[in-house]
């Protein structure tokens, strides 16, 4: 048991980014229909669950903290509003002129890493703009508001913000040419990334933490104090937080349900409808964003 369990830890991350990922673009190429691409991610969670049951970061994030309804919510929504994001691109086309640049001759798998690269850049952005715009923040906020982080929490996001975020990693890309094939695999890919991002899983990545935005880096950007989190943005690299001068990380520090959430409001609300509404409330949410606090 011992040596399953630090296979997992090595094993785990190759297995959900590379695995998982090269099943998707065999699944296209192979003519399987993007009616695969669900399947496969369902499948994901159930592999992201196991190995946070077999190697927890943390034995508390396993339990459920009157939350896993409301995570559930969350991530057949949001996964619901990419699906029509995806099937949509065809009416977007129609109305958006794109410039003919996309570089369509290039292997199905190298499009793929330009579509992940660009869109991690727009949505790192929007994210970063998230912590200092309190309009953003307020939205943003929903995604904060966690206790624990698993698996789940990556798609917990208000809808709207998540629309926000979607647009700012994809109208690059739609103004380039981008094809359906390439779209729907980068939603895929968004998908896998966020599960890998807030999994409970005890995972050992060596030198990849100084390239990939994985677990152990963005457990920093989760911390409930403002200024501290306001640190490691990137959805996929850790190449803008690089450039940001926002990118963290100490091997050392361990991190429990007390160091996550909006300090200063631990009773942000619990349930989803009322999330939905709490960004809409005259009252800003107390997480208040870096600039601001510089301000004071």
């Amino acid at each position: 048991m011992p040596i399953l369990r630090e296979l997992v830890k090595v094993s785990y991350v190759p297995l959900m980014l590379v695995g998982f990922l090269a099943a998707g673009l065999i699944a296209i190429v192979s003519g399987f229909g993007y009616g695969s691409l669900p399947v496969l991610l369902l499948l994901a969670v159930g592999v992201s669950f196991a190995a946070e049951q077999l190697v927890p970061y943390e034995e508390d994030w396993n339990l459920k903290h009157n939350d896993s309804r409301r995570d559930f919510i969350h991530a057949v929504v949001n996964e619901a509003v990419n699906a029509c994001s995806v099937a949509l691109l065809p009416l977007i086309v129609a109305f958006v002129p794109s410039f003919g640049l996309w570089p369509a001759e290039w292997p199905l798998w190298g499009q793929l890493l330009l579509a992940i690269l660009i869109a991690d850049c727009g949505i790192t952005l929007v994210h970063y703009a998230s912590h200092i715009f309190p309009v953003l923040w307020r939205f943003h906020a929903v995604h904060h508001s966690v206790k624990r982080m698993y698996g789940f929490n990556g798609l917990m996001k208000h809808p709207l913000h998540q629309i926000i975020e979607t647009l700012g990693g994809t109208f690059p890309l739609i103004l380039m040419g981008i094809p359906l094939d390439v779209a729907a695999l980068l939603a895929f890919a968004v998908a896998i990334q966020l599960l890998l991002q807030h999994s409970n899983v005890d995972v050992k990545i060596g030198p990849l933490r100084y390239f990939l935005a994985l677990s152990p880096l963005h457990r920093f950007h989760h911390i409930k104090w403002p200024v501290e989190g306001d640190v490691n943005f990137g959805l996929f690299t850790t190449i803008w937080d690089q450039l940001l001068g926002t990118a963290v990380y100490d091997a050392e520090r361990r991190f429990c349900s007390d160091n996550i959430g909006i300090a200063k409001e631990p009773d942000y609300p619990n349930a989803y409808f009322t999330q939905l509404i709490q960004p809409f409330r005259e009252q800003l949410t107390s997480k208040e964003p870096a600039s601001k606090q510089a301000e004071e």
